[in-house]
């Protein structure tokens, strides 16, 4: 399902960290990786060495991709790699069009200074103006990197970016023979006492139960063969990382429109926390402002 994916990086050991994960994405779909260090011109790079102008950053910057493609080679995966001068997101977001691109692997931050450049603004500025999907991953401790998944997670309220989310989460499901978990949140967090009572068995959860039988249906009718679908009750980001934590999700699937999405799931809300604290990867697909 893919055949080039954009591993940007910065050589820190965060993103060396998440290279493995790039680095399993790309072996398993036998997909070339497009390794691409940004050297930021927002910042003053420009040094004197022995009298000759030398940007350090661009320099660093190809000893970095240098690096990773050393890793690649090793693991069999076919690399390209780039060092570009430029605002971090939007070359990156350049680069994945321009480059036909069908998946962007990003590290949720990198490292401090000034040759930082992978940091959470600037990864979720690029979910929020790219195209191409993208799958931000968390490499500490406590994260929980598995590629290919076993299970997939989808979170669905029945908008439309949620509805690119479940076709993305159908299409890995499929190309990795995982089980599609579904699952809707009537978001109980914010409302008084007696419309929380009246909730079970009401309206939300009528709504829920037939937006989770829509995208199992859409799943089934896509041959996916093992479709899990829960309806919970409560905050939505919170009950989206205890299923994943309790049923071992390999991967959390959310769809948005960006900075104008009025889903539930919107990035800005929950999609920006799940970015910031699943343990697993979030693949995040945005509805382009033309649909």
């Amino acid at each position: 399902m893919y055949d080039r994916l954009l591993f940007p990086t910065d050589g820190s050991d965060v993103a060396s960290d998440a290279l493995d994960y790039a680095l399993d994405v790309a072996s398993t779909h036998g997909a070339t990786l497009h390794v691409l260090n940004v050297a930021d011109t927002t910042v003053d790079s420009v040094t004197n060495v022995r009298g000759e102008v030398v940007d350090a950053l661009e320099e660093e910057g190809e000893r970095v991709v240098a690096a990773a493609a050393e890793r690649a080679r090793d693991r069999g995966v076919s690399v390209v790699t780039d060092v570009l001068q430029g605002r971090p997101h939007e070359t990156i977001v350049d680069y994945a069009r321009t480059s036909d691109v069908d998946l962007v692997v990003m590290p949720t931050h990198g490292r401090s200074g000034i040759e930082r450049y992978l940091l959470g603004s600037v990864t979720e500025r690029v979910v929020n103006t790219s195209d191409v999907p993208v799958l931000t991953v968390t490499p500490d401790e406590d994260a929980r990197l598995t590629y290919p998944p076993r299970d997939v997670l989808v979170p669905t309220d029945g908008s439309p970016g949620a509805d690119r989310a479940l076709a993305e989460g159908i299409a890995l499901a499929n190309g990795t023979d995982a089980t599609l978990h579904l699952v809707h949140v009537v978001e109980t967090a914010t409302l008084g006492f007696d419309v929380r009572s009246s909730v079970k068995g009401g309206e939300l959860e009528q709504r829920g139960t037939e937006i989770l039988d829509a995208a199992a249906e859409r799943a089934r009718e896509a041959s996916v063969d093992d479709v899990v679908t829960t309806l919970a009750s409560g905050r939505a980001y919170r009950e989206i990382l205890s299923y994943a934590k309790e049923n071992g999700v390999d991967v959390v699937a959310l769809g948005t429109h960006g900075e104008t999405d009025f889903s539930r799931y919107a990035l800005g809300g929950v999609s920006a926390k799940l970015i910031r604290t699943s343990p697993v990867p979030v693949l995040l697909t945005r509805q382009p402002a033309s649909d």
